[in-house]
């Protein structure tokens, strides 16, 4: 049985559309765009979510050394295609055990990188971004701030704004914030079809097993 789609903004459980109103809504947040079930790591995955989406679906790449791609999430449904998009990661961490990376895309007011992020809100929050970036990520070869967000302690969250949606990054554990502070990423978009993308592909993200079960 297909699992149904879920809040974005709380994960909770949805009222699909019905004679009443051609939207989903969740009891605490109202009408909301349906966050699918997540995608496994595959080709058949990032064939699925880019034919859907309607923005950008980053990876960094090249990859972190023994960096793996884990999975996809997106937010919408067949008719509009998906207004928010996440790509998984995982690898090794600099002090001990793995670590995981979100990278997510969305338009504003989705509010899936925040929900990723521990925050109750759709976005990073009034004032974020006051001050000089804390980081820099490449897209499309121009340089592209991101200001660290305070959000739940156990992991290390990045926000700022491409190509007109919103870029969060969020990394498990806080101490592997590293990787967006000093790695240097340089981020492309699966849907372009004009490059060759060898992606290695591990395990399923613990942090997209939240979001229940992959398909594909």
């Amino acid at each position: 049985m297909k699992a149904a789609p879920t809040c974005p903004r709380c994960f909770g459980p949805l009222r699909p559309p019905g004679a009443w109103s051609s939207a989903w809504s969740c009891g605490p947040h109202g009408d909301v765009l349906p966050l699918r079930p997540p995608r496994s790591p595959s080709a058949a995955s990032v064939e699925a979510v880019t034919r859907l989406s309607q923005v950008p679906v980053w990876v960094p790449w090249p990859l972190p050394a023994g960096w793996l791609v884990t999975g996809f999430a997106d937010v919408g449904d067949e008719r509009d295609g998906a207004r928010a998009t996440v790509t998984a990661l995982s690898g090794p961490s600099l002090t001990h055990g793995p670590a995981d990376l979100l990278i997510v895309a969305e338009e504003p007011g989705v509010g899936l990188g925040a929900a990723l992020a521990g925050l109750e809100g759709t976005d990073p929050g009034t004032g974020f971004d006051k001050g000089p970036p804390h980081a820099k990520v490449d897209v499309r070869g121009h340089p592209t701030a991101l200001w660290c967000v305070t959000a739940a302690p156990d992991r290390a969250v990045y926000a700022g704004e491409a190509l007109g949606n919103w870029l969060w990054t969020i990394v498990w554990p806080v101490e592997a914030g590293y990787l967006i502070t000093l790695a240097e990423l340089s981020l492309r978009d699966l849907r372009e079809r004009d490059q060759a993308l060898d992606l290695p592909f591990g395990a399923f993200s613990p942090r997209l097993a939240a979001l229940g079960t992959p398909e594909g």
